[in-house]
């Protein structure tokens, strides 16, 4: 806002002063409105808002502080400056308890006028940037995010940038830090936002279904396709396609997505005709792409094809106090799911959370306080509700105290009762799914692993490469 395009609204109903006073603002370079009562002001401040408005406390029909009061019970953001008589003071102090910005004492000159008009706009201006300030670097939440630290607050202006661009993003951090999240919260901000956003994992599928995931194939094209099938491309069309883990993708897939990003283009497999769509594309890794590069595992002209716009994800032990922050959220959520009564944390519980590293990040916390919601009950969490390792000192409610107890001593199995390591984890896996009713996110928190786990171990074991799995 600058002073010479001001717009000033006097309420005056004395006539001489009203054209005096509007003599001296525009010999200031204000451009200045006049009515006689206060009606005219909310009638003049309905048509639209002024910079400032000058306010005679006496009018002829009702009170200037009626008015001012108005101002401020409507929040509009403009500078009120109350006039008053002299030997009225009292009323001026009243004003500014009312939350007038400054007055005047009639009669005033020119100087008194320019310079008390002047300061209120300033401080206007600079309580305007202040509030700007606030908002861009004191955000708490920010499209599924959660937290206010400083390393998040460079993560929303990245986000908020880059989202309305065509750009591609390259989202690299710790597995848990939320990638998906983020390339989510950018497809809302972009311009594809009523789009659709698809997302494939490219280190979850196997290497000889990755392609059809991408790319769709055609009916006949090897044992199984017994139809046609569009790919991720194809259904992203108009929207954004996430590559999740890109650093997983086989060579050969790199090559045809490289042609894909120049062209627009692409083939399904088995098929013989080019197909176009316009998608923009997010991908992510949680491993150092550039290292990749120079050992050989990823394409380098892909890497600079993919690398536009880098957004790095802090870990969440790099995040000051976000962890809380989560915390209690998640608290929330899950209690309200699972019907249960939390409403914090004990201080106890809480120094245990920021005390923990965190190395599987916002989502071992996810895990963890699930965990304590499903296995237990009450006002607040406790320590000893917490499950191992964020809690090394107790057992989880229900669990046996295995140091009291004697020594176990199992019956030698027979070799054929011994099942490959692949098979057992399977069994474990699936009666848990069952015990929690298929409730994916509950079965894992029980197990003490992430649901990406368990859905990228069932995806496997789909396709028939159960043998080649490990614990």
């Amino acid at each position: 806002m600058t002073r010479r395009a001001a717009r000033v609204l006097m309420v005056e109903d004395t006539l001489s002063i009203a054209r005096m006073t509007e003599a001296f603002l525009v010999q200031a370079g204000y451009q200045v409105d006049h009515v006689e009562t206060g009606q005219g002001c909310l009638a003049a401040l309905e048509q639209g808002l002024p910079d400032a408005v000058l306010l005679d406390v006496r009018l002829p029909d009702i009170s200037g502080l009626e008015v001012l009061a108005h101002i401020r019970r409507q929040e509009l953001p403009v500078v009120v400056i109350v006039a008053t008589a002299y030997g009225s003071i009292g009323m001026a102090v009243e004003a500014m308890q009312a939350g007038a910005d400054d007055f005047l004492v009639k009669p005033f000159n020119a100087d008194r006028l320019k310079v008390t008009l002047a300061n209120a706009l300033e401080r206007l201006a600079l309580k305007s940037q202040v509030q700007a300030l606030r908002e861009d670097f004191g955000r708490a939440t920010f499209h599924g995010f959660i937290g206010s630290s400083l390393a998040m607050q460079s993560v929303y202006r990245i986000i908020q940038a880059a989202g309305p661009t065509g750009a591609t993003v390259f989202v690299t951090g710790e597995s848990g830090t939320g990638k998906e999240l983020a390339a989510e919260a950018l497809h809302r901000q972009s311009r594809r936002a009523n789009g659709p956003f698809v997302a494939i994992n490219c280190g979850a599928i196997p290497h000889g279904l990755i392609e059809s995931e991408v790319f769709g194939h055609v009916k006949g094209a090897f044992t199984g396709a017994v139809a046609a099938r569009d790919g991720a491309a194809r259904r992203a069309d108009g929207g954004t396609l996430f590559l999740d883990e890109i650093c997983e993708m086989e060579p050969a897939l790199q090559t045809k997505l490289l042609r894909f990003l120049q062209t627009g283009t692409y083939m399904r497999v088995g098929g013989e005709t080019l197909e176009k769509v316009d998608v923009r594309i997010v991908c992510a890794t949680n491993r150092d792409p550039m290292k990749e590069v120079e050992e050989g595992r990823f394409r380098e002209d892909l890497y600079y094809r993919l690398h536009v716009i880098p957004l790095h994800l802090p870990a969440l032990r790099d995040r000051e106090g976000d962890v809380l922050e989560i915390a209690r959220a998640l608290l929330a959520r899950f209690s309200q799911q699972e019907g249960k009564s939390f409403q914090g944390f004990t201080p106890e519980a809480e120094d245990l959370l920021l005390r923990y590293p965190w190395p599987g990040n916002v989502r071992q916390l996810q895990n963890v306080v699930l965990n304590a919601v499903v296995l237990n009950d009450g006002p607040l969490v406790a320590a000893e509700m917490l499950p191992p390792p964020v809690n090394s000192r107790g057992s989880l409610p229900g669990q046996v105290n295995r140091a009291t107890l004697p020594p176990l001593r199992l019956a030698e199995p027979a070799p054929s009762d011994i099942k490959p390591l692949w098979q057992v984890e399977k069994e474990a896996i699936e009666a848990a799914i069952d015990a929690f009713e298929g409730n994916i996110p509950r079965a894992a928190a029980a197990l003490g692993i992430s649901a990406s786990t368990i859905y990228r171990k069932k995806a496997a074991w789909e396709a028939g490469e159960g043998e080649s799995l490990g614990a």
